[in-house]
C-alpha cells in the first residue's frame, strides 16, 4: 500500500475560481482534459495570477467537491487579501486528515496524488473514513524542475 500520515490540521479556508465537470467521473481521461481546458482558460484569461497575486504563501490548490449536486473543480489559494470575483471561497473543516505526500512534474502531480490517495489509500484503510466535503491537493516548486505536493481529504476515526 502507498504509503500516507494522519494529520490534525485547523480549520482553513481557500479562495478559488473553479468549473463544474461535465464528464463522466469515471472516465479519468476525460476529467482531466476538462482540467486542463479549464486551467488553459485561467492563465488566459488573468485569472490564475489574479489569484497568485492575492495568495499569502507559493502554495497553488487544486480542490475537488460536490456542491450543489454536482463535482466540480477548483484552482485555489489561501487568500491573504480579497478576490472580489473569485467562485468560491472553500472552508475545510478542523479534522483528522488523511495526507498522502509526492513529488512529480507540475502538471501531472495533482492527479497523481489524488488517483493515490483514492484509488490505492483510502480503499484499504479500515479504521477511517472520508467525511466527505472537499478534498485538496496542494503543490510548491521545488526549484530543480520538480513539485513536492500533498493530498489531504477529511477523514473522521470509525
Amino acid at each position: 500500500m502507498a504509503t500516507y500520515t494522519l494529520e490534525r490540521k485547523k480549520s482553513f479556508a481557500l479562495t478559488a475560481y473553479g468549473f463544474s465537470i461535465r464528464s463522466n467521473f469515471q472516465n479519468m481521461s476525460e476529467v482531466q482534459k476538462e482540467k486542463a481546458e479549464f486551467w488553459g482558460r485561467l492563465k488566459a484569461d488573468g485569472r490564475y495570477h489574479k489569484l497568485k497575486e492575492a495568495a499569502k504563501d507559493d502554495r497553488e490548490w487544486s480542490v475537488n467537491e460536490v456542491y450543489q449536486g454536482k463535482p466540480w473543480n477548483y484552482f485555489a489559494v489561501e487568500a491573504g487579501k480579497s478576490v472580489a470575483d473569485a467562485t468560491r471561497i472553500i472552508e475545510f473543516p478542523e479534522s483528522e486528515y488523511i495526507v498522502v505526500a509526492g513529488t512529480g512534474e507540475k502538471d501531472m502531480l495533482f492527479d497523481q496524488l489524488t488517483f493515490r490517495a483514492f484509488g490505492e489509500i483510502l480503499p484499504q484503510i479500515t479504521d477511517y473514513a472520508y467525511i466527505g466535503g472537499p478534498n485538496a491537493t496542494y503543490r510548491r516548486d521545488n526549484g530543480n524542475g520538480t513539485f513536492y505536493g500533498e493530498f489531504w481529504v477529511p477523514v473522521v476515526k470509525k
